[in-house]
């Protein structure tokens, strides 16, 4: 008599971390829905609730309703809170949580907190979350000290609260605010475009938040000594320095002629900052050319890098993309960065990244164009803007019918899960190929 044997399934950390994010965003959609939660005291429609839920975790900003003046103190509290939850990611939070309690933690659960950040090793991942939980309150409570004045002088002792809410928001590059009213909802920024404090100090909470937890150690560590750091820290960077400087030159001259000294200047590194991908904005985006709303998409796919609050297909991807046409205009069989030669696997994984990222967002954006009747371009705009998990919007996104919104929920929980985690998740070791097919060519180009 045969017996056969059934080993019990576990949940890879992998899936651990997508049915996270996927609790959390449920849990705090059904909050919202409460009446507590809203300013009327009326319970919100689900659909709504679990976009405001999605965006809010999955840090992206786009809204159906406006933060400031629908939502209660309390609605806006959990609406900090997802922010935050979904910035340092749920499994980051989670740890945190087991740290504080002086709860030990298993080998399992530093395998995961290693994939949820992307860590190199699972060796010293507890400091490092220690560091990062430290070093988020730290920047966020610094961030919000430098804009109490402002928003003091302006809402009062409301101000504080204003403060420390897009203080978390900026960091965690999610792009809510509350300076919308229920007489001119969803104006984002546009009130403080020519506020040097406001702006430096958001641009600055975005940078920090988007360059990476890795990053952050390796300048605590190593200072200045720039030669000292990881390549990967180099590579990003380099990177977003580059990312910033020249949208911002072209910003600089393509859209805002109009305007003049500090609020030029001001509204043309903002511009280049947001995209990637905090979702704040400080001008009318609808007023902007094709060609910078071009920049844009392509800035919003983009998005931050590796281990950062921020979305999108990483600026290391988009690195590598480049360095590996660089390779071969050189006909060099390595691509190499600041004397380091890459792995090919991890050239095989970024072109998978961003042609993932690219079919979503044309996708999605085609989807919705086609079933709103909306031209191509604003919703393609829209689309880039959730799957990058920016925010930034043309103003059509609470407009759309609950099909479209459903369509952006997806692309932004599937932007904040990131390729890469989606693709363990579903597809595991075990369906490997053990032999190696034949060799053939194909002609490309």
């Amino acid at each position: 008599m045969s017996w056969k044997i059934h080993k019990k399934r576990h949940l890879t950390s992998f899936q651990v971390i997508i049915l996270g994010f996927a609790g959390v965003i449920l849990f705090g959609a059904l909050i919202l829905m409460l009446p507590i939660s809203s300013a009327q005291a009326i319970i919100t429609p689900f659909h709504k609730a679990l976009f405001t839920s999605t965006s809010a975790v999955c840090v992206t900003g786009l809204v159906v309703l406006d933060t400031g003046s629908y939502w209660s103190v309390f609605g806006q509290t959990v609406i900090m809170f997802l922010i935050q939850i979904g910035g340092l990611g749920v499994i980051t939070t989670a740890t945190s949580v087991f740290i504080l309690s002086g709860r030990k933690i298993s080998i399992m659960q530093r395998s995961t907190m290693q994939n949820a950040i992307s860590a190199p090793k699972v060796g010293g991942i507890v400091r490092l979350m220690s560091f990062i939980l430290k070093g988020t309150l730290l920047i966020e409570l610094i961030g919000a000290l430098f804009m109490i004045p402002v928003f003091c002088h302006d809402f009062g002792l409301r101000g504080i609260w204003m403060s420390i809410f897009h203080s978390v928001s900026a960091f965690c590059n999610a792009g809510f605010d509350l300076l919308g009213t229920k007489w001119h909802p969803f104006v984002s920024l546009t009130s403080y475009a020519v506020n040097p404090v406001i702006n430096i100090v958001i641009m600055l909470l975005i940078i920090i938040g988007g360059i990476g937890f890795f990053t952050w150690e390796d300048i605590y560590l190593h200072k200045f000594h720039f030669k000292h750091y990881h390549m990967q820290s180099k590579v990003i960077l380099t990177t977003t320095l580059c990312l910033i400087l020249l949208p911002a030159v072209f910003f600089f001259f393509q859209d805002y002629g109009n305007l003049s000294g500090i609020h030029r200047l001001l509204a043309s590194l903002f511009q280049a900052v947001t995209p990637r991908t905090a979702g704040f904005n400080t001008t009318d985006l609808s007023m902007l050319t094709g060609a910078s709303k071009a920049m844009m998409i392509l800035l919003m796919l983009i998005g931050g890098s590796p281990s950062s609050t921020a979305g999108g297909m990483k600026t290391t991807t988009f690195a590598l993309l480049l360095l590996n046409v660089l390779a071969t205009f050189q006909s060099c069989d390595d691509v190499t960065a600041f004397g380091r030669r890459i792995d090919t696997s991890v050239i095989k994984n970024a072109t998978t990244i961003a042609m993932m990222y690219f079919i979503l967002f044309f996708a999605g954006g085609m989807t919705i164009s086609v079933y709103e009747g909306l031209p191509l371009s604003s919703c393609l705009f829209e689309a880039a803007s959730a799957v990058g998990t920016v925010g930034l919007t043309l103003g059509i996104t609470p407009k759309l019918h609950i099909l479209s919104q459903i369509i952006l929920i997806i692309l932004m929980y599937l932007g904040r899960v990131g390729g890469l985690t989606l693709i363990y998740a579903v597809f595991s070791d075990k369906n490997k190929r053990k032999a190696r097919l034949p060799l053939d060519k194909i002609i490309v180009g």
